[in-house]
């Protein structure tokens, strides 16, 4: 319904024009900017399938290696090893600008393998679990730097979701509503003043 409390002015009616264009062209950028965003967050998703579909297979290998080292090595061995053997990890944080909004991704280096394996010990399981966990530590890292992108993004979907929602169906509507009232009420004036001016013309003409 339009904004009937506002005066049916020149003045009002050219405000009001200016806010549409403005609202209008709002819609239009935010628009452009959710179909940014929504690809961005498919590519995403496809990417954490992947993931997951590597994650898997990396499983897959790596826990049998597991079962292979304590068996040939023997879980004593192991344990020793594991207390000589220490990583430091280092976790960053990345920013990333996605149709003009700012997001950050966490990016983690992994130290470098340190492989113990000798000719006085069977160590060559015991390195080969240590490669396989850290390819899997690799891509867990990956996917929750991804899944982290892929529920900023659709947040930011949602929001963007909300104010086109708002534009095109209450800001838009409304204001021209309003314009069109202005804009009939002053064309009913200018034809009553029109019809006043013949009048008097007449009169004056008698």
């Amino acid at each position: 319904m339009a904004n009937i409390t506002i005066a049916p002015t020149k003045s009002n009616l050219l405000m009001v024009k200016e806010q549409l264009s403005v609202a209008e062209s709002g819609y239009e950028l935010l628009e452009q900017k959710r179909e940014i965003l929504v690809m961005e967050l498919m590519k995403l998703v496809e990417d954490v399938k992947l993931l997951e579909r590597e994650i898997d297979k990396t499983l897959q290998e790596a826990y049998p290696a597991v079962k292979r080292m304590l068996m040939i090595v023997g879980a004593d061995r192991v344990e020793r090893v594991a207390h000589c053997t220490k990583y430091n990890f280092t976790i960053t944080e990345k920013p990333v600008k996605i149709a003009g909004s700012d997001f950050v991704t966490v990016d983690v280096v992994l130290p470098s393998q340190q492989l113990n394996h000798s000719f006085l010990g069977s160590y060559a399981d015991v390195d080969k679990v240590t490669v396989e966990f850290l390819a899997l530590l690799k891509l867990l890292t990956r996917l929750a730097s991804v899944r982290a992108m892929v529920w900023k993004l659709a947040t930011e979907v949602r929001k963007t979701q909300r104010r086109v929602n708002a534009l095109s169906k209450q800001v838009i509507p409304r204001t021209r509503e309003t314009k069109v009232y202005i804009q009939s009420v002053l064309e009913e004036r200018e034809r009553e003043n029109t019809f006043v001016l013949k009048s008097l013309k007449a009169r004056q003409e008698k």
